[in-house]
């Protein structure tokens, strides 16, 4: 009996579970995409973020950005 309403007590729990994290807003992904390398584009980056902050978005806290660095490749 008592692993019966432990087992129900689970299945509800994740069922709550569920329902908490369906209700929470996607956080905005910005893709980043640049032709060069990060070390000598660092101060763009940093201007970049500048923006972003001063639009209201910072980074981790309500989007997120993706880098990705060509490296001279096209």
């Amino acid at each position: 009996m008592i692993r019966r309403e432990v087992m129900l007590l689970l299945a509800g729990a994740m069922t709550v579970a569920r329902g908490l994290r369906a209700q929470q807003k996607a956080m905005p992904v910005i893709g980043y995409l640049h032709f060069g390398s990060p070390g000598p584009f660092a101060p763009f980056v940093a201007a970049f973020r500048q923006g972003l902050s001063e639009a209201g978005f910072v980074e981790g806290q309500n989007v997120a950005i993706e880098y990705r660095w060509a490296e001279g490749r096209s």
